[in-house]
């Protein structure tokens, strides 16, 4: 792989990758944007005269400025890839500062994500990876050709090491500063191929334990700018009155009360709401009380009672005679199912959860003209521009967006409803910025949730109880049909996402996994794994339901099933000895469950305990092993896997969301649970990379194995009461414990 950069110049060429969200009928480029200062390593956007290419600005001082594309949302992506360029270049990163990336999917889309900026999938390391070292290696020949014209010798003669450029025969030696400082660029300019990469050997910092994200200091100390933090000269504030009922309208709106509120300067009927605007966010609260709104009654989600479509869903999942699309097909595993000495079958099920981040969806716009300027805690850039400019009718090229720290995102900051709500509330007060910020109970009602799912599984044995085929059955909502519509036809109906998970690396001689797409009208949207995060349940319980029906230890079956797969084998049997598998616990168990989603091999085990009374379950304690090929940043990647466990343990204990008749029932954290500290189970982690291996993802990776941890674990402690709907909710428990 050769790039050629140019100052300036695209990294790569990319294909622009159209998304159509149809809730609300805007097609979408998603492209990325400018950034502000974070912290006082984070530099403004444009620093540094000496500019090699798009990614690196080196200043006469010594500075370096490296650009981070990716949103930083918790996961220490603004240090992770400025960190692999910084590795290829032979910077001493003491003197980087890194700048968060301009809305501009030609130079820095993620070549692994169709070449979008968007933060998400865990593809931003994955994705970047091999551009980012190739960037990193191209900046370091083009100061060694500045260098060598500087010192009059061959450019062969020279090296690098910790921001300095070497003559070692003549001792002379020059920082990156000075060779910054000659501000000119040879011409052309060198290109970089793999053969120029650094060998893992020579890596002066991946791998390292003691570099710290420059995102932290300014949350320690306050100064981090969220988007909910923004304030600009002369700022309104924004609010919105939302239907009940997704996809209701306005049909009336009584606003007299609303219009006379102190601070109340605007009501703006919207088409899917009433906007308000006002001079303080308690203006606009108040306003949005006293408004009187009759809606309309014709939306089909009115008809959605997640209860009652979930057994429907089941029941599509279980009648073999629907047929659904292949999501994969090894072998003719109906035909050996039917042919099996001994079949297993079971349903699982996954009610809707909300993403419930920290900081409600916000965003802050200023209208000028045909321009608009954004400050929004966003995913997807490209598309928050996309998406600005069709609500002014203007065009993305004309949208600048300035991406703020995100306080929690899981997929829901992708998403544009809440800018979308910013730019109509600031168009109507053109020249004044117009914050808006949802309430907690508008982020829970007005989500777009995890899909609702149910999933059959069926597993063929033979008379020695070894797996000869499995059918996989998946039924619940599309993703793609309203988020990438175009993708999904090409498809013929297939959903990357809501199946994705599904397929393992177990040796199984016969798989097939089918999608039996519901379409009953409610939006649902990307979750922190989404996907992986139900279709693992489903796996990884039905493989301890097959380890039972054989008598087998649940942690041999898997070692078993994984001959060809060491890295699998190496995180199971690592985990194993960090939980001390076979020791047993007084009143307590051990399940166990792996994944190999993302690119990333992971086993976890939890112990736990129950109260038999109250059905209550307890995690006391989860081990993990994790291997993604390459570690880059191996504390990170423990603090990223303690997020998703912790994560995962409270979408598998208490995380529901119920509709009825269209209504989401749940408002704010007193009726959707999450974790609390005090419910938190100890975690240890052990990172265990394999040199050679590709890279993996990281972000979802600790998610998907915790619930069928916890639920296998249950099934050990209970003698075999199995847990197969998500959440495990003491009534539920109890249930199974009775039947």
């Amino acid at each position: 792989m050769t790039i050629r950069l140019r100052p300036g110049d695209a990294a790569l060429s990319r294909r622009n990758f159209l998304i159509t969200f149809g809730g609300v009928g805007l097609t979408v480029a998603f492209a990325g944007l400018p950034g502000a200062a974070f912290s006082a390593t984070v530099a403004p956007a444009g620093a540094g005269d000496y500019r090699p290419n798009a990614w690196v600005f080196l200043d006469a001082d010594g500075a370096i400025s490296i650009v981070s594309p990716a949103s930083e949302m918790g996961q220490g992506i603004m240090t992770t890839l400025p960190l692999i360029i910084a590795e290829e270049m032979d910077a001493d990163w003491d003197k980087v500062r890194v700048v968060q990336s301009p809305s501009d999917a030609e130079k820095y889309g993620n070549p692994g994500f169709y070449g979008v900026q968007l933060t998400g999938g865990s593809e931003s390391t994955r994705g970047y990876y091999k551009m980012l070292r190739l960037v990193g290696a191209q900046t370091r020949m083009v100061i060694l050709a500045t260098a060598a014209d500087m010192l009059r010798v061959p450019v062969g003669e020279l090296t690098t090491d910790l921001g300095k450029v070497e003559h070692k025969s003549s001792g002379r030696r020059l920082d990156y500063g000075e060779v910054a400082a000659a501000g000119y660029l040879p011409d052309p300019l060198p290109q970089a191929t793999e053969a120029d990469l650094k060998s893992p050997d020579k890596w002066r910092y991946i791998g390292r334990r003691d570099i710290p994200r420059v995102d932290v200091p300014s949350k320690v100390n306050g100064t981090a700018i969220y988007g909910i933090d923004v304030q600009r000269p002369g700022m309104l504030y924004g609010a919105v009155l939302r239907a009940p009922v997704q996809g209701e309208r306005p049909k009336s709106i009584e606003d007299a009360e609303a219009r006379a509120a102190r601070g109340v300067l605007h009501i703006v009927p919207l088409s899917y709401g009433v906007g308000i605007i006002g001079e303080t966010v308690e203006a606009t609260l108040r306003a949005k009380e006293l408004l009187q709104v009759t809606w309309s009654t014709s939306s089909r989600v009115r008809n959605y009672t997640s209860d009652r479509l979930l057994e429907e869903y089941r029941a599509a999942a279980r009648d073999l005679g629907q047929a659904g699309v292949a999501a994969h097909s090894e072998g003719d595993a109906a035909d050996a199912i039917a042919g099996a000495a001994k079949v297993i079958e079971a349903d699982y099920m996954s009610d809707h959860v909300a993403h419930a981040a920290m900081e409600p969806m916000n965003a802050t716009a200023l209208v000028h003209g045909d321009t608009i300027e954004l400050w929004a805690p966003t995913q997807g850039p490209t598309g928050t521009q996309a998406f600005a400019a069709e609500v002014l009718g203007t065009t993305p090229d004309k949208v600048k967006v300035n991406t703020t720290l995100l306080g929690g995102g899981f997929g829901r900051k992708a998403e544009a409803d809440f800018i979308i709500d910013a730019v109509s509330l600031a168009k109507v007060v053109e020249g004044r910025p117009v914050k808006v910020i949802w309430s907690r109970e508008d982020d829970i009602r007005h989500d777009k949730f995890r899909p609702l799912e149910a999933q059959h599984i069926q597993v063929g044995l033979d008379a020695e109880g070894n797996i000869v085929g499995w059918r996989h059955r998946i039924a619940a909502d599309s993703i793609f049909a309203r988020t990438m519509p175009d993708l999904f036809k090409e498809q013929h109906g297939h959903d990357d996402v809501v199946t994705e998970g599904a397929r393992f690396n177990y040796a199984v001689p016969a798989h097939r996994i089918d999608y039996i797409r519901q379409d009953n009208g409610l939006d649902v949207g990307f979750w922190f794994a989404v996907g992986v995060g139900y279709t693992r349940f489903a796996t990884e319980c039905m493989i301890d339901e097959v380890a039972a029906a054989k008598g087998a230890d649940p942690l041999q079956i898997r070692l078993d099933l994984l001959p060809d797969q060491p890295r699998g084998r190496k995180v199971i049997e690592t985990v194993a000895r960090m939980a001390e598998w076979e020791r047993q616990r007084d009143g307590r168990a051990l399940g166990l469950a792996y994944s190999d989603a993302f690119g990333t091999h992971c086993a976890q085990i939890a112990e736990v305990s129950l109260d038999r009374k109250t059905g209550a379950i307890r995690v006391h304690k989860v081990w993990c092993a994790v291997d993604p090929g390459v570690a880059i940043q191996p504390v990170h990647i423990e603090a990223m896997m303690i997020v998703g466990i912790t994560n995962g343990t409270s979408q598998a204990l208490l995380e529901r969301i119920d509709i009825d008749n269209g209504e989401v029932q749940e408002a704010n954290f007193d009726t959707y649970r999450v974790i609390r500290i005090s419910e938190a189970p100890d975690i240890e982690v052990s990172v265990v990379p394999t040199p050679g291996s590709p890279i993996g993802g990281m972000g979802q990776v600790g998610l998907p194995p915790i619930g069928p941890a916890i639920a296998n674990a249950v099934a050990r402690l209970t003698g075999g009461v199995r847990l197969r709907h998500f959440p495990f909710l003491p009534e539920r428990v109890k249930a199974a414990l009775e039947a």
